[in-house]
């Protein structure tokens, strides 16, 4: 098995910040026409993307993948609803942890496996304010006691 290359093609940084990630899995992406091409060239946002859970298939929506340029009548709406690629027992799981209060699901990432476009999604649980205030203060205590073991080094 050779190693496969991973590009990063979107990142959703506030999802860090907004909730506590317990589990993260690999899905697969159910795109159609000139989206792939689109996705190569990096014209993706999942900032306020969530997924669902509809008949029993996972469904990513406010995903938006702007048109390809050089695309026709082939270009698909931007917005529209995605179904992501789960085996039955992650799907099983999935809806299990999202019947429990305070549970979503959130796209983490997107990026291209090889030739595959994947997003990695988990199961997160919402932070408080203060959890949110609490991790700044870390990141900021970390960032300063290194800004000092390095003056100390010089």
């Amino acid at each position: 098995m050779g190693k496969e290359s991973v590009r990063l093609i979107a990142n959703n940084k506030k999802a860090y910040h907004d909730y506590f990630i317990d589990e993260t899995y690999e899905a697969g992406i159910a795109l159609v026409g000139t989206e792939v091409k689109s996705l190569r060239m990096g014209k993706c946002s999942i900032k306020e993307a969530y997924i669902s859970m509809v008949n029993g298939e996972a469904l990513i929506y406010g995903m938006n993948i702007s048109p390809y340029e050089k695309g026709n009548i082939f270009n698909k709406d931007p917005l529209r609803p995605r179904k992501l690629l789960l085996h039955r027992q992650e799907l099983n799981k999935l809806w299990g942890a999202i019947q429990q209060k305070g549970f979503a699901i959130v796209p983490l990432k997107v990026y291209l496996k090889g030739s595959l476009v994947k997003v990695e999604i988990g199961v997160a649980r919402g932070k408080k304010q203060y959890d949110k205030r609490a991790d700044i203060a870390k990141r900021d205590a970390k960032r300063s006691m290194e800004r000092a073991f390095k003056e100390y080094n010089r």
